[in-house]
C-alpha cells in the first residue's frame, strides 16, 4: 500500500526530506536527501552527541562546574539567559540545549569541553565524517547561520540514529516537555507534535530563516522504529504536518520485524598533534587499546666489585685476640638472653703476622645458652573478623545498552560475554526492565574490573557504561 504526500507549499528555504527505518538504517523515502542545506538548530544533535561522547570517556562529568564565557552570553535567542562569569553545572546546560534549543548553553558546553567553539567544530567534523555524514560542514555549535555551515536530510538521519543507538542512556532528554534547567525551567520546542504523534519521543527541531522550519524526529511503536527528517518547512505548522506524513510512510512501509544493526560508534583517534583531517580529539582523554610493547631496553649490568690486592689476603688475627672475641661474644649473647646489660664492647686490634692455622674447635662446644620461649597462651574467647567494604568489594557492573525486548538484551549479554571472556570472568549477566526498555548490565565486578572492561569493550565498538557504587 503506498501513501501520497500532500504537495509541497513554496517557502523561502529550499525543501529536503528523508524517511528511514532507524532499526536497520534502511532509506523508505527521500527527497533532496544529499542536497546541502542550512541545518539551523538540528546542528545541536552533534553538540550533544559529543557531550555525551566526552561524558562516557570521563574527559568531563555531568556535574562539572562550567564557567559563562561573554562569547557564550551574547548569543542571540533562543537562549537560557547565562550571564558572563556565571557559573553553572554541564548536565543543566545539556537540558537547556536538548529541550529549549538555547544557543548559549551550546556554546558554553562547546567551550568546556574542547576550550573555544573553533575547536569544538573541527571535533564535530571528525565525528561527523566517521559517522559517514559526508556532506556537512560545522562551523559552529548552535547552528546560527554562518557561512559553509551546511548539512542534508541524509546526514542528519544518520546522525539522529547514532544519538538513538549510541546514548540510549540519555535519550530520554530529547522527549521531555519540560526540564529544570538551573537558573530556569525549560519547555520543550517542539511539545505539540510529541504529544499529538503516537510514539513520538524526539529528536530536534531547528529554526532560522535561511533554513525554514527543520525537524528530526522520531516515533517508535511495537517493534518499529521511524526516523524522519524535514527541512525547509515553511511553518511549524506545516513541518509538523509533513513529519506526520513521512512518519505514517515509514510506518507502512517498514517491516514489522526486522534484526536490528545498530549503527557503529564512532571511533576517534586521540592525539594531541593530529592535522584536521585526521581524528585527533582536542583535550580527549587518551585510550590505549593495546598494552604491547614495542621495545624494550636491556638493563645495564652493574660492575662487579673490584678483586682484592693480594698483599691485604696475608694480614691475620693471632690466636690471644681470636680468643677474646669469642669470649666477648659468648658474654654478650648470654646477657642478652637473662635481660642484663652487655659487657662493656672490647676493641681487638689486628696485626699483620703471618698466616697461622687455627686450632679445631671441638664437637661439644656451647656457644650460647638461652632458655626456650613459653609455650603461648591459649585464646579461649571467640574471635570476630570485621570485613571492610572498600572499592575493591564487587559492587560494580556495566551497561551495554537498552533494548525494546527482554530477548534482544539477554542476546547481546551472550554475545559480549563470548567477546570480552577475559575481563567479564566471573560477572553475573542481568536483565532489568525500564520504563524506557530492558537494560543489558553485567554485575559482579569489582570497581577496577569495571571501568576495564567497559575500555575494552568500547575500543571493540560497543557503546558502555559502568553502574554501581563503593557501598
Amino acid at each position: 500500500m503506498s501513501l501520497m504526500l500532500a504537495p509541497i507549499r513554496a517557502g523561502s528555504a529550499p525543501y529536503a526530506a528523508m524517511v528511514m527505518d532507524a532499526r536497520t538504517g534502511e532509506v523508505l523515502h527521500s527527497r533532496n536527501a544529499d542536497t546541502r542545506l542550512h541545518p539551523a538548530s538540528l546542528t545541536k544533535m552533534m553538540t550533544l552527541y559529543i557531550a555525551f561522547q566526552a561524558v562516557q570517556r570521563g574527559e568531563i562529568s555531568l556535574d562539572t562546574p562550567v564557567t559563562i564565557s561573554r562569547l557564550a552570553a551574547s548569543e542571540p535567542p533562543s537562549k537560557l539567559g547565562l550571564r558572563q562569569g556565571q557559573t553553572i553545572r554541564l548536565r543543566f546546560l545539556l537540558r537547556a540545549a536538548a529541550v529549549k534549543s538555547a544557543n548559549d548553553a551550546s556554546t558554553a558546553i562547546a567551550e568546556a569541553i574542547s576550550g573555544s567553539e573553533e575547536a569544538f567544530a573541527t571535533r564535530m567534523n571528525r565525528t561527523a565524517r566517521a559517522m559517514g555524514m559526508r556532506n556537512t560542514t560545522f562551523r559552529n555549535a548552535h547552528g546560527l547561520t554562518q557561512s559553509g555551515h551546511l548539512s542534508t536530510a541524509r546526514d542528519m538521519s544518520i546522525l539522529g540514529r547514532h544519538v538513538i543507538y549510541d546514548f540510549p542512556q540519555y535519550y530520554n532528554l530529547f522527549s521531555r516537555r519540560s526540564a529544570d534547567a538551573g537558573i530556569a525551567t525549560v519547555r520543550h520546542t517542539n511539545r505539540r507534535w510529541l504529544d499529538a504523534y503516537e510514539g513520538g519521543d524526539g529528536i530536534k527541531t531547528g529554526y532560522t530563516r535561511a533554513a525554514g522550519f527543520n525537524l528530526v524526529a522520531s516515533a517508535q511503536r511495537g517493534q518499529e522504529r521511524i526516523i524522519a527528517t524535514v527541512f525547509g518547512g515553511s511553518s511549524t505548522a506545516a513541518r509538523n504536518a509533513r513529519i506526520t506524513e513521512l512518519m505514517d510512510m515509514g510506518f507502512n512501509r517498514a517491516p514489522s520485524r526486522a534484526t536490528i544493526r545498530r549503527p557503529n560508534p564512532p571511533i576517534a583517534m586521540l592525539s594531541s598533534n593530529s592535522s584536521n583531517s585526521g581524528g585527533a580529539i582536542p583535550g580527549g582523554k587518551i585510550v590505549r587499546v593495546s598494552g604491547l610493547v614495542a621495545t624494550s631496553m636491556r638493563p645495564i649490568a652493574r660492575p662487579l666489585p673490584q678483586a682484592p690486592e693480594p698483599e691485604a689476603l696475608v694480614a691475620a688475627v693471632d690466636t690471644d685476640s681470636i680468643d677474646a672475641v669469642l669470649a666477648s661474644a659468648v658474654d654478650a649473647a648470654v646477657a642478652e638472653a637473662l635481660g642484663a646489660s652487655p659487657p662493656v664492647e672490647t676493641t681487638v686490634v689486628a696485626t699483620a703476622t703471618p698466616a697461622v692455622t687455627p686450632t679445631t674447635r671441638p664437637a661439644e662446644t656451647v656457644v650460647a645458652a638461652v632458655a626456650p620461649p613459653p609455650p603461648p597462651a591459649v585464646n579461649t574467647e571467640p574471635e570476630v573478623v570485621t570485613r571492610i567494604s572498600t572499592s575493591g568489594g564487587r559492587h560494580w557492573g556495566v551497561n551495554v545498552g537498552r533494548y525494546n525486548t527482554r530477548y534482544d538484551a539477554e542476546r547481546v549479554l551472550l554475545r559480549v560475554a563470548l567477546n570480552e571472556m577475559s575481563s567479564l570472568d566471573g560477572a553475573l549477566r542481568r536483565v532489568v526492565q525500564r520504563s524506557g526498555g530492558f537494560d543489558a548490565n553485567f554485575m559482579g565486578l569489582t570497581r577496577e574490573g569495571a571501568d576495564l572492561a567497559c575500555r575494552r569493550l568500547q575500543a571493540r565498538g560497543t557503546t558502555c557504561f559502568m553502574i554501581g557504587s563503593d557501598s
